[in-house]
């Protein structure tokens, strides 16, 4: 998988940009970007998830285009939660999505460490924090027994707690790192600390702005100097295979977004 000249990364945006299903936004994408970064769920009530025939035309699609999919892996799946039944529900959850997605061209798949619904690691004691990453570790070991993944195709992306709860599990086990630049500035967590700790390690980077309270919104709207700092960042460690995915949802958000990275750009 090789970038654009454009960027010294994979220039990419979620699925969900036109109000329509993936495969219209990923025809709307496919000539705009280079990863797409599918966001699937399964409820009782709802379903997004692709059929086999979804399958072959996105394959087939990111062949003729050189796109690659970065797989949020399900927001519901409690990879840390403290219950054994929780976490192999979440596991097969996690399993399933693995399974259906291999067919495609996968940049990574995108794995959020958290402890249960409504659940805030930060509240959590020494102890609670030591039994919460040692929950992941035993759901993710568990995921690498069960699926054909590899160990650094699971990007452990940076939530609302400090990383460093969850880094030694994605040291340990040889996983890669979603570096989410917006939520480190919606949470005020150090963006120069992450990169110079993380970025050797980092497969995703998920950038959006923080509005009135709000993130995922346009770039416009992440401050310029941590803009500056982040592509700084990119341009002196350069790699063809890391995703810069614009985590936005509406194309009012891409457009502006798409804009700004290519005026950008013209400093890389």
């Amino acid at each position: 998988m090789a970038s654009t000249p454009a960027f010294p990364f994979r220039f990419g945006t979620t699925s969900y940009i036109v109000p329509d299903e993936i495969i219209p936004n990923v025809e709307f994408l496919k000539e705009r970007v280079d990863d797409i970064e599918l966001v699937l769920f399964e409820s009782d009530e709802f379903s997004n998830l692709p059929s086999e025939d979804d399958i072959r035309r996105l394959a087939n699609t990111a062949d003729e285009h050189g796109l690659s999919y970065s797989v949020h892996l399900p927001l519901d799946a409690y990879l840390g939660h403290s219950d054994r039944s929780e976490r192999l529900r979440s596991v097969e959850k996690c399993r399933k999505i693995i399974e259906l997605t291999r067919p495609l061209p996968v940049s990574a798949f995108v794995t959020h460490a958290e402890a249960g619904p409504g659940v805030d690691v930060n509240l959590f004691t020494e102890d609670g924090v030591a039994r919460f990453s040692d929950m992941f570790r035993q759901s993710i070991n568990q995921l690498l027994k069960t699926s054909e993944a590899s160990a650094d195709e699971f990007a452990v992306e940076t939530l609302n707690y400090p990383y460093a709860y969850i880094w030694p599990v994605v040291d340990e086990l040889g996983l890669s790192v979603t570096l989410d630049v917006g939520h480190l500035e919606f949470y005020g967590f150090p963006l120069e600390e992450h990169l110079k700790d993380y970025l050797n390690r980092t497969r995703v980077l998920h950038v959006h702005g923080v509005r009135e309270g709000k993130d995922h919104n346009s770039l416009v709207w992440y401050p310029s100097g941590s803009m500056d700092a982040l592509l700084a960042a990119l341009q002196a460690a350069p790699d063809s295979d890391r995703v810069f995915t614009m985590e936005i949802f509406s194309l009012d958000d891409f457009e502006s977004s798409s804009a700004l990275m290519h005026e950008r750009r013209r400093g890389l």
